[in-house]
């Protein structure tokens, strides 16, 4: 069994979310500048490109949203618009197969709970380390079994 990590411990795709800030924000920046350099241009033209820019941010900002956090009492899930906590004797497997696109928690109510936060985009390793660090977790804390 993997040693879990020291608690309180949050996952969360830093190389996606450090990505879709910088595009975010760049592309707020040049539309932005865009609409105050044109010529000829009324101010309702130039409040579009900037409020463009804003919206484009902000659909990226939501996209880099998605975080796991652990401490000694359970798991909260932060995806795209959503946040639930969850107790560790609720979680009965974590589980990140091949081709998956973020962690699956499977629940003790018999559902399942998608983690975003985990997800093997841009940084594979990363996100297999940070699920077998939660499976670790779940293991110690919570009363379920666990599966690959």
């Amino acid at each position: 069994m993997t040693e879990p990590p020291a608690l309180p411990v949050t996952f969360r795709p830093t190389r996606t979310r450090a990505v879709l800030i910088t595009v975010g924000v760049a592309v707020f920046a040049v539309l932005t500048l865009v609409g105050l350099i044109l010529p000829a241009t009324t101010p309702g033209q130039r409040v579009s490109f900037v409020v463009t820019g804003l919206l484009f941010l902000g659909v990226l900002l939501l996209l880099s949203r998605p975080h796991v956090t652990a401490d000694e009492e359970g798991v909260t899930v932060v995806n795209l618009t959503t946040r639930r906590r969850l107790e560790w004797a609720e979680v009965l497997r974590v589980n990140l197969r091949q081709g998956d696109p973020w962690v699956g928690l499977d629940l003790a109510d018999g559902t399942s709970l998608p983690a975003m936060g985990i997800q093997p985009g841009i940084a594979k390793e990363r996100a297999v380390a940070d699920a077998v660090a939660l499976r670790a977790l779940a293991e110690r804390y919570g009363t379920g079994e666990t599966v690959r």
